[in-house]
């Protein structure tokens, strides 16, 4: 270990060393001089030509690819010392080698090397214009962090999360990694991680496109402050929808679950669990565009909602979703007397008690207390979630803004949304069981899952529902 430690020093030493050595180097500055000082500096630890090999092989990060890899405002403030260490535990955390400070240069030095890596060290196998970072939506940001764990990327690789950094420190940090890379290496780099860093560990290749692409939006929003998000529902096939195309659609697909007149009776309807949403009783014009685009083109497992629903985005294709979302808010108006039921607060939701059959949460959770207390403040935070910003949906969607389950939507579940003023019920279900169920959804129920949602948001809903008790 301090073998390796003192070879590294060594490399910084003679970097610092070699840059004394030379003059400031302006822009469009004699090539030459510039490729001596990279040689100098740089090749000590980093290989600037050759093929891939093994990380227990090397001193430092290839920089084979570096004019294809780095953004340029990027890689210029890391040679200039303005970025923290892109490896916690050190480039070989087999040796221990811990965080180190790579070399600093002037600003005129870091942009002579960072127009010479451009020019030269291109990787020819990174297609420009391969990934579309303009068509990243939220969705597919959030599905990609989804995607990202599932493949275990989390284990090696440190993101930021609702404030906290979590993951595995031992390879590079992607806490910023969307100010780092370059959007279309990244995506050649997914394609196969061991034709750059053979094993490294890392492995995508199994991953399909779309499950690719997204962990590329996912990581490519990484440390970029108002990333500006593709709203699909904005494309040229909404301005183009047609109603009688949507119907034709809902026809073929969609009725044989929801029905040909949207009352959830389709012939497929008997053997499903939880029954179709009743389409008729829905206000469409009311759900909130982003929400219904998301359910129909990524499918309901991607919404925390039943697999049942498919995903039909790649059956139908974007010109198939928007007609759909025109039919679906040119048809169905909600009825007068579901209406009517949702000002009054009466109607199946309203039952006290509800017959329910709810599934009971791991004993891990059934022992969870709230960490908050029941002031005024959190029950302020939890109504303003509940009835506005929780995410994928607001509750009272469903669950209706007095919280007796008469939400707009609601009407459409069988069965019915949970009446939260119900006294008698809330008093006997446990913080740790509603905890789960916000988190996880209810099985057989239309209660999707909120896994999203930071824990202190889930605990500043359970305050506010409890508060609704009467």
């Amino acid at each position: 270990m301090g073998r390796r430690r003192m070879v590294m020093v060594g490399c910084a030493l003679v970097a610092m060393v070699g840059l004394m050595s030379f003059p400031r180097l302006l822009l469009g500055s004699d090539q030459s001089h510039v490729k001596q000082l990279i040689q100098t500096n740089c090749a000590g630890c980093h290989r600037l030509e050759g093929t891939a090999d093994s990380r227990f092989n090397l001193k430092a990060p290839d920089l084979i690819w570096a004019g294809s890899k780095y953004q340029r405002t990027w890689l210029l403030r890391y040679l200039t010392g303005k970025e923290a260490p892109l490896y916690p535990k050190g480039y070989r955390w087999d040796l221990a080698e811990g965080p180190m400070r790579h070399p600093v240069v002037n600003e005129d030095d870091a942009t002579a090397i960072e127009e010479y890596f451009a020019q030269h060290n291109k990787d020819p196998r990174v297609t420009v214009g391969a990934f579309d970072l303009s068509k990243v939506s939220k969705f597919d940001a959030a599905f990609g962090g989804m995607a990202y764990k599932a493949h275990a990327c989390l284990g090696c690789h440190l993101i930021e999360e609702n404030g906290q950094l979590i993951g595995g420190p031992q390879s590079a940090s992607l806490v910023t990694a969307g100010q780092r890379y370059d959007k279309d290496w990244l995506f050649r780099f997914g394609l196969n991680p061991q034709d750059f860093v053979p094993h490294s560990g890392e492995f995508l290749a199994d991953a399909t496109e779309p499950q690719l692409r997204a962990v590329i939006g996912f990581l490519m929003v990484q440390g970029v402050k108002d990333f500006k998000y593709y709203e699909p529902w904005t494309a040229q096939e909404f301005g183009t929808a047609s109603v009688d195309r949507g119907k034709v659609i809902y026809k073929e697909y969609c009725s044989q679950c929801h029905g040909a007149t949207g009352k959830g009776d389709g012939p497929a309807a008997s053997g499903l669990n939880p029954k179709p949403a009743i389409h008729a009783n829905i206000p469409f014009d009311k759900v909130p565009t982003e929400y219904l685009y998301n359910v129909i083109n990524h499918g309901g497992a991607a919404m925390g909602k039943s697999p049942n629903m498919p995903y039909w985005g790649l059956t139908i294709g974007q010109q198939g979703v928007a007609d759909v979302m025109a039919y679906l808010k040119a048809t169905f108006k909600g009825g007068a007397d579901v209406a009517q039921a949702a000002i009054s607060g009466e109607g199946p939701s309203g039952v006290c008690p509800q017959p329910r059959k709810t599934a009971k949460a791991p004993a891990e959770f059934l022992s969870k207390t709230s960490p908050l207390s029941h002031s005024d403040a959190t029950i302020q935070a939890g109504k303003t979630l509940f009835l506005q910003t929780a995410q994928p949906v607001a509750c009272a969607m469903c669950h209706g803004e007095k919280g007796n389950g008469q939400g707009f939507m609601g009407a459409a579940l069988i069965p019915p949304p949970r009446n939260f003023t119900c006294g008698s019920v809330m008093k006997d279900l446990p913080d740790g069981q509603l905890f789960w169920i916000i988190k996880n959804g209810s099985p057989g129920t239309g209660m999707m899952s909120f896994a999203g949602l930071p824990d202190e948001q889930v605990w500043q809903l359970i305050a506010y529902v409890r508060s609704l008790a009467k």
